[in-house]
């Protein structure tokens, strides 16, 4: 290793920083943070001629609100619901609350913090005649709301007149023994803002509407009081207690002070009215070019507000599941509010050409110890050298040498560190912008991707829905032409089966004609050697060669008529045969041809061993017309 060189505060501190994360540090932007809430971002719950409050959310326990008031005007009486801890920005006012059914009074001014306990009526005056340039009165209020135990809280504070008015007309008269013409004047009454002008009025002593409003008045405040405060009378505190006084931390000699700014703490030791509450505050300034050194806090949550200038912010993360970023640089400016969580390390820095003042509030009124990880106090010199060198991978001397260069105390000279935060982080939006665009651009072309191969999977549907259609097209013409085939044979098949039965018809009556005819002359011959006179003839002898030839006319006409009967009993069977194979082709298409088969290939089975039988009747026919021919032959010669 070459030989150690001293490198520059500012490095130094970025190393010490974020040195672990180089390589994995994603900043945030300061409008994407979820640790800081612009000053546009404020929440408004009271805006008049007369001043405004707004409000700002940190998690669910603690509410920020900013109060301002411009001169001579009066923020109406509230009930807290919550403790109170507040800084007085700007401006000068008087205070007034309820303390033990007495009411107290504190004259605020510029850099004053306080508390009220919650269940404490007050109300707050900014002063006209206090100043020749009268200023508003800013004041910042942090409110602990996550100890309300109502389930559906009210919120910070309440107005009383809401309160009052609340109860119904006769609980009110019978509780005040207010008459019913001044009740219903007071009730009738147009209801003021909660911020007014305390503009004086003339009043006539001992009015009957006066004294009954006055004894409203008396429920929460002295009336004494409040017309002082719209006449203009000066207060004095006769008799001030430590607890009714302000801690004023411009006053206040600075907890830390070097040419690099300055720190001041407050907490339940310098200020009473602090004990036993959950805040502590906090101011710090830094000069041009200056730090605060990197340090985290061990006990509370800091809650941050920009008083004046602007500055850079750096936070370390804790890495985890969910937290995708290990540091966060963000640029705050006046009226700006961050948060730095419990144990993370930070670091504040001023630019070059302004200085840089916050305030804010600690989750906890007890004595914090911020623990720094530069300078002369720094945590890092408690460790073991070896270990430090072996966390850092360093030689032993190099670490000695690093811990022992920075001779200064929590607030460190960093010339150009906030410019350089600054630019890193411009570059870090720029280049997030990119990515953005760039994502932008990727998911534009995976749509249009995606869109070109949904129009492209269209076509092809198309494309196969129009082949299927045309071959079930094509299938249903065949389909047709084999039918219109089928139909043309069986229409020629019918008409050969007319032509053969007209046929058959024409020969049987041929046939029948001439049978008619031979039975006319058989009927003019005398039959069995009987005349038609009644006398007896002799009957003619016939010689064995006609009883053969009439023998074998008789077997002929016979073997027509059982071929005749044979081929129509065969034409009906084929003809139902035919009907049996259509009706078992539809039976094979539904599943229910089965049985049919079955039936089929026994007929089948029959049909042949018919053809069979005929065949064999024919060879027996043929047989025994050899057989008479034999004989005839036989006879003949003898």
């Amino acid at each position: 290793m070459s030989k150690f060189t001293i490198i520059p505060l500012c490095l130094l501190t970025l190393f010490l920083c974020t040195n672990s994360f180089s390589d994995q540090n994603d900043g945030v932007p300061s409008s994407q943070s979820p640790l800081l809430v612009r000053r546009h971002q404020r929440t408004q719950l009271v805006a008049t001629e007369f001043g405004e409050i707004s409000a700002v959310h940190i998690g669910e326990e603690y509410t920020i609100q900013f109060i301002t008031l411009e001169p001579n005007a009066l923020l109406l009486p509230l009930l807290l619901h919550s403790d109170m801890v507040f800084f007085v920005h700007t401006g000068s006012g008087v205070l007034n609350w309820l303390d033990k059914e007495k009411e107290r009074t504190l004259e605020l001014k510029r850099g004053d913090v306080f508390r009220l306990r919650y269940g404490t009526v007050f109300y707050l005056h900014c002063n006209l005649e206090r100043d020749e340039v009268p200023d508003k009165l800013r004041v910042y209020a942090i409110f602990d709301v996550g100890k309300c135990l109502s389930d559906q809280c009210l919120g910070a504070y309440s107005s009383i007149r809401d309160l009052l008015w609340g109860f119904d007309e006769k609980t009110l008269r019978s509780a005040f023994a207010v008459p019913k013409d001044v009740f219903g004047r007071l009730r009738d009454a147009v209801k003021p803002p909660l911020i007014t002008h305390a503009m004086p009025k003339n009043r006539t002593q001992g009015s009957e509407e006066e004294t009954w409003g006055s004894r409203l008045a008396k429920l929460f405040v002295r009336v004494e009081d409040v017309t002082d405060h719209l006449e203009m009378k000066p207060v004095v505190n006769k008799k001030k207690k430590k607890k009714s006084s302000a801690y004023n931390v411009f006053e206040s000699d600075p907890d830390f002070e070097n040419d690099n700014g300055q720190s001041i703490v407050v907490d339940e030791k310098d200020m009473d009215a602090l004990k036993g509450s959950s805040f502590g505050v906090y101011m710090v300034n830094l000069t041009k070019g200056s730090m605060m050194g990197p340090h985290w806090n061990p006990n509370a949550c800091e809650i941050s507000i920009v008083l004046q200038g602007e500055g850079m912010i750096r936070v370390v993360n804790h890495p985890s599941y969910q937290s995708k970023n290990e540091s966060e640089r963000f640029m705050v400016e006046d009226g700006d509010v961050f948060v730095v969580p419990q144990f993370y390390p930070m670091a504040q820095l001023s630019f070059v050409n302004s200085s840089f003042m916050f305030m804010g509030f600690s989750t906890s009124a007890k004595t914090n110890h911020p623990q720094f990880l530069v300078g002369q106090n720094s945590v890092l010199k408690i460790f073991n050298r070896d270990v430090l060198a072996t966390s850092f991978n360093m030689r032993y001397e190099t670490v000695e040498r690093l811990l022992g260069a920075q001779k200064h105390g929590l607030m460190l000279e960093c010339v150009s560190c906030a410019e350089v935060e600054l630019s890193r982080l411009m570059r870090e939006i720029e280049e997030r912008r990119r990515r953005e665009e760039e994502e932008i651009e990727r998911r534009k072309r995976k749509r249009e991707e995606a869109r070109r191969q949904e129009e492209e999977r269209r076509r092809e549907e198309e494309a196969e829905r129009k082949r299927k259609a045309e071959e079930e097209a094509r299938k249903r013409e065949e389909e047709r032409e084999r039918e219109e085939e089928a139909a043309k044979r069986r229409e020629e098949e019918r008409r050969r089966q007319r032509r053969r039965k007209g046929e058959r018809k024409r020969k049987k009556r041929k046939r029948l004609g001439r049978e008619k005819k031979q039975g006319r002359e058989r009927r003019r011959k005398p039959r069995n050697g009987i005349s038609k006179k009644g006398g007896s003839v002799r009957k003619k002898k016939l010689s064995v060669k006609e009883k053969q030839k009439r023998k074998q006319d008789r077997e002929k006409k016979q073997g027509r008529e059982r071929k005749r009967k044979k081929r129509k009993r065969l034409g009906r069977e084929k003809k139902k045969g035919k009907r049996k194979k259509r009706w078992l082709r539809d039976e094979r298409k539904r599943g229910r041809g089965r049985r049919e088969k079955r039936r089929e290939r026994e007929k089948k089975k029959l049909l042949k061993e018919q053809r069979r039988n005929e065949e064999s009747e024919k060879k027996n026919i043929r047989r025994g017309h050899r057989h008479k021919a034999h004989n005839h032959l036989s006879t003949t010669d003898v």
